[in-house]
């Protein structure tokens, strides 16, 4: 069984204690990933409030999340209608040799 860890980490300046199970490193990996995305917004956009910052990247990280289930749903759909053929094709072809 996994075991729930806390991993101290570092977001736009402030330390966060983050309680989790599986990989300590992942726990990183997406904290700097969210530091990274409040970095830029505050870079590009001027802002100071930190709430802001964060509610933009809040939303520019939902949005990302949002495309990729779109294109996710996209290709099984695209999946499934080429399975369905590849299916009608068999068919036919053991129909054709009966």
């Amino acid at each position: 069984m996994t075991e729930k860890s806390t991993e101290k980490v570092e977001i736009f300046g402030q330390e966060y204690k983050i309680k989790g199970l599986g990989d300590p490193q992942y726990i990183h990996k997406i904290a700097g990933y969210v530091d990274r995305k409040m970095r830029e917004i505050a870079h590009s956009s001027g802002i100071m409030s930190q709430s802001r910052i964060a509610i933009l990247a809040a939303l520019n990280i939902t949005d990302e999340l949002w495309q990729e289930r779109e294109e996710r749903e996209r290709i099984e759909a695209e999946l499934e209608g080429k399975a369905a053929r590849l299916g009608e094709l068999l068919d036919s072809k053991i129909s054709v040799e009966r």
